[in-house]
């Protein structure tokens, strides 16, 4: 099935790559920020258990997750502000262009570091896009069921983020847990950066509200570096952060 992106971009829906890690209830599960893994469990009201194996007409669970250390998710600005934005209201639209690119992060001082050189090398400026997808190499599938607390994973740097941000990027995904360093004094700057906020208990007006961050994603290595659309969809949760799905097309040639 055909589809054409704001007429110009034409997409096989057939075809979807899925760079999102899907939440479990298991030890497979990613874990980061020094929580326990995720619960699903049925609802028990007295002897009535929500699990058509204990006798229910169905399963009705509880769900009870972190966004942010439980896999895949999209956040606004809201994440880092005193005051309350809604990923739910900063974005409204979900098809984009976009650009993958692989990158080995640089040791310096003990930390692996992705670098605005290593961005720029990296990225082809010369295609006009709206988001950015970082795959960190090496790429292991372990990364899908990896447990991040205390590793102190690969960051982006400030001036990477800086760099992203004055290109016009919109959209950011990477798949580790977070853009800032693990354990930053709450510095998060790669964070403020991106979204251009200068003080999070007072907005500046040119901070960029409709703009994410997509973390703990998977890019499986039969996905090619290049160019694509990005369908990136949201739970329509009313929070900083949601659980999300974003799915990359290959754009074809008109």
């Amino acid at each position: 099935m055909l589809a054409k992106i704001n007429n110009k971009y034409e997409i096989d829906l057939s075809k979807p790559n899925d760079i999102s890690i899907p939440l479990s209830n298991t030890d497979e599960n990613p874990i980061a920020w020094y929580i326990d893994k995720p619960e699903i469990k049925p609802v028990v009201f007295g002897e009535w258990i929500g699990k058509v194996a204990e006798g229910s007409s169905t399963n009705f669970n509880n769900i009870f997750f972190n966004p942010h250390g439980h896999g895949t998710h999209t956040e606004c600005l809201g994440h880092i502000t005193r005051e309350f934005y809604s990923i739910n209201q900063c974005l409204k639209q979900f098809f984009f262009t976009a650009q993958l690119i692989s990158v080995q992060p640089e040791n310096l001082d003990d930390d692996l570091i992705i670098s605005k050189e290593i961005i720029s090398t990296a990225l082809d400026v010369t295609k006009n896009i709206e988001s950015l997808i970082i795959r960190t190499l090496p790429n292991p599938t372990s990364k899908k069921s990896k447990k991040y607390s205390n590793t102190n994973p690969p960051y982006l740097s400030e001036d990477a983020a800086i760099y992203i941000r004055e290109l016009g990027i919109q959209h950011l995904l990477i798949d580790l847990p977070s853009v800032d360093r693990e354990e930053d004094e709450g510095k998060l700057l790669a964070h403020k950066a991106f979204w251009n906020v200068k003080d999070v208990n007072n907005l500046n007006e040119d901070a960029r509200m409709n703009c994410t961050i997509t973390e703990l994603i998977y890019v499986d290595d039969s996905v090619e570096d290049g160019n694509y659309i990005l369908n990136l969809q949201i739970a329509s949760f009313e929070n900083d952060a949601s659980p999300s799905k974003p799915v990359l097309f290959k754009i074809l040639e008109l």
